[in-house]
């Protein structure tokens, strides 16, 4: 007898072959069999006229912190997602000593703009080391997670202050990489470093101050476990960067047998060559016999922001940065000095915003003016004979700062060049940034645009690619050699979906985080069932009890 059996659906099983009809048997949280099978069931799932596949894999979350407290990670299930990998971008929650916790709950709220009230009202820190972490988390896990460790933290944890201050001792390194090995053996499935990021005091972050010599010696324990993962954030707004970085990745790839990742890789029709340069190196580098794969999103971001708090919008601003990370009493006070005004307008350049700002959309928000929701700020800003910066910050402090702007479509402004990147047999679609930038913009959808866009839409990818590139692809990529294939043995993660309506629906805003804190989401479409080792996560629109989630490597 099977624990379940879903049947009459398109097999679409992940290895790219072509979709057939037929059955497929669970029993022990485990595909039993696939095709013609038959047979009694405690449960049977009716997916007449849909599509079952394996379930989908993300690469580049920041669920982190959100796992402690919703092992469901919020809404990834309902989006098809059965496994996730957080710990991105030098970042994670171990190893960390008590003394460091609030140095990298300021990294996450400045990198990842988390809010403070999800790290102080919803668990209580009972670890240090990543075994502990992983305890913690793995209490109620609804998905399956897959972390990374991050290399800042590894620096903190040996170096203390100095992380931020100088390059690693060779005793010091020699510690980093006995800590990454008690993190392997702990369950990371790799590293994440990363070259750009800042602390909320507008510092380099600790990875940015280590030698090649440092991120040399924690590849070669990468490569002592089998070849396991080195993801990196590059410094994307420079092509030639991205480029030397990739040769650098490449070369860590070749001495140590480890895939390497590097994620975001944007395109740009303003830069319409940077992309395909980026590409063409990668190529270059496989050709070599390393493992580079660039990480890119399937949809565009569209950020949501008000003057309450920063946003990732500002990122470029350091200014803007500073002002809107003081408590609100101080913030204020800065908005409304003339001299700190005119120096935040002149930081746009001549024309005062109007290139970056122009564009954005008035959204509303508690206490915005009617007369301006849905229109820009460039027309406003022409309606008060103001330049667009200043009017942004006048608007928002006549309604007490309680005015929501919208910046659309950004990263992404054309599917047609999109569509045959992400098809490239290199390309590991990514970077979805689940879990973080949360009050910003919906971070999920990303599946479900890939089928509604590049699918449907533009027939860039067939339905047996595109599955095939968040499933077995993505699986073997980072070593989850039980994910990822629709095969008799493997893992009993499934997705049931309508590949005639599968997309990403409308934004909206929840408040459901720890303190009441508020988050856009995405509602899922076209989803029918997520199933996580063998057990019934979502269905019917609705999350259910399954406690079936697991740490996997």
């Amino acid at each position: 007898m099977f624990d379940v059996l879903i049947t009459g659906g398109r097999i679409v099983d992940g290895t790219g072959a072509t979709a057939r009809h037929g059955n497929v048997a669970i029993r022990g949280g485990r595909i039993a069999a696939v095709g013609d099978v038959t047979g009694e069931a405690a449960r049977t799932i009716d997916a007449a006229g849909k599509v079952v596949a394996p379930g989908f894999i993300d690469p580049h979350t920041h669920f982190d912190v959100q796992l402690l407290w919703d092992g469901a990670a919020r809404p990834a299930l309902e989006h098809g997602l059965t496994t996730i990998v957080p710990g991105n971008c030098s970042l994670s929650l171990a190893p960390l000593k008590a003394a460091d916790r609030s140095r990298v709950v300021g990294m996450f709220q400045q990198i990842e703009e988390m809010p403070p009230e999800a790290f102080t009202e919803a668990f209580e820190w009972c670890w240090e080391d990543f075994a502990g972490y992983r305890e913690a988390v793995a209490r109620h896990l609804s998905i399956n997670v897959a972390p990374l460790v991050g290399h800042s933290v590894i620096r903190l944890w040996v170096m203390g202050e100095a992380a931020q201050q100088r390059a690693a001792t060779s005793d010091e390194i020699a510690a980093m990489q006995d800590l990454l090995r008690a993190c392997l053996d702990a369950g990371a499935v790799g590293l994440s470093t990363s070259f750009v990021d800042i602390d909320e005091n507008g510092r380099p972050v600790p990875s940015r101050f280590a030698q090649f010599a440092e991120l040399d010696a924690l590849c070669a324990v990468l490569g002592e476990w089998g070849g396991r993962m080195l993801q990196c954030v590059p410094e994307f707004y420079a092509v030639d960067l991205t480029i030397a970085r990739i040769d650098q990745l490449a070369e860590l790839s070749l001495r140590h047998g480890i895939p390497t990742t590097f994620s975001p890789l944007f395109d740009s029709t303003q830069a319409p060559d940077n992309a395909p340069r980026a590409i063409a190196r990668v190529e270059e580098q496989f050709a070599r016999g390393a493992r580079v794969w660039p990480q890119m999103q399937t949809r565009p971001i569209d950020i949501s922001f008000s003057l309450l708090r920063p946003s990732l919008f500002f990122a470029r601003l350091p200014r803007w940065v500073r002002v809107l990370r003081q408590p609100l009493e101080a913030r204020l006070a800065s908005l409304t000095d003339p001299e700190t005004v005119e120096r935040m307008v002149a930081d746009l350049g001549p024309d005062g915003g109007e290139r970056m700002m122009g564009g954005l959309v008035v959204r509303g928000g508690d206490a915005a003016p009617q007369a301006y929701v849905g229109r820009t700020l460039s027309e406003i800003a022409r309606e008060r004979s103001q330049l667009p910066a200043r009017a942004l910050i006048d608007i928002s402090l006549e309604n007490g700062l309680d005015v929501a702007f919208l910046s659309a479509a950004q990263g992404h402004e054309s599917t047609e060049r999109i569509g045959p990147m992400l098809a490239h047999p290199l390309m590991h679609i990514g970077a979805s940034d689940g879990g973080a930038h949360i009050a910003s913009f919906a971070t999920y959808g990303d599946t479900g645009y890939l089928f509604s866009e590049f699918v449907r839409k533009a027939g860039a990818l067939t339905l047996e690619q595109a599955v095939r590139k968040i499933t077995s692809e993505t699986a073997d990529i980072w070593g989850l050699k039980d994910r990822g294939r629709l095969q008799p043995g493997k893992a009993a993660d499934v997705v049931v979906f309508d590949d005639r309506t599968i997309g990403r629906g409308e934004e909206r805003a929840v408040f459901d985080l720890p303190g009441e804190g508020m988050r856009y989401v995405r509602d899922a479409v076209g989803i029918d069932a997520v199933l996580v080792n063998g057990e019934v996560a979502w269905a019917g629109g609705r999350y259910a009890d399954a406690r079936s989630g697991v740490f996997c490597n």
